[in-house]
C-alpha cells in the first residue's frame, strides 16, 4: 500500500528557501506589455501586409517602446485578399485594445481603438464595393 512521505526533502539548494522556484518571476505590468508587445507585432505584420505605411509607423513605434527595441519587419507582401487581413488586424486591435485597457496604457489604447475604427471602415467599404 502506499504510505506518504513525512520527512521533509534532504536535498536543499544553497539561499533558496523550500518551495521557491529557480525561474524568474515576472509581475503583472511585464506580463501585460509581453502580451501587448506580441499582439501589437501580429498587428504590424498585417499592417504591412496591406502597405498602410503611416499606420505601421505609429504600431512599430509603440512595440519598440513596450520592447525597447525596433521590431523586425517583413519587406515583402502577400497577395491574400485583403478582406481577410482587415478581418484579422481587426480582431487583433481588439485584443492589443484590452490588454492595453487592462494595464492603463492609454496611448497604445487610443492607437489600438483607431487601427479597429480603420480595420471595421475598411471592411465596409470591401463589403459595399462586393455587393455591386
Amino acid at each position: 500500500m502506499y504510505e506518504p512521505i513525512r520527512s521533509k526533502p534532504v536535498v536543499h539548494r544553497e539561499g533558496v528557501r523550500h518551495g521557491e522556484h529557480d525561474y524568474p518571476h515576472r509581475s503583472r505590468a511585464e506580463a501585460l506589455d509581453i502580451q501587448l508587445a506580441g499582439h501589437l507585432s501580429a498587428l504590424l505584420a498585417l499592417t504591412d501586409e496591406l502597405g498602410l505605411d503611416e499606420a505601421a509607423e505609429q504600431i512599430a513605434a509603440q512595440v519598440a517602446r513596450l520592447r525597447g527595441a525596433r521590431p523586425a519587419r517583413a519587406a515583402e507582401h502577400g497577395g491574400e485578399d485583403p478582406a481577410v487581413l482587415h478581418r484579422r488586424a481587426h480582431d487583433l486591435a481588439a485584443r492589443a485594445l484590452l490588454v492595453a485597457a487592462s494595464r492603463a496604457d492609454t496611448t497604445a489604447a487610443i492607437l489600438a481603438a483607431g487601427r479597429m475604427d480603420a480595420h471595421a471602415a475598411a471592411l465596409d467599404s470591401v463589403d459595399l464595393a462586393g455587393a455591386h
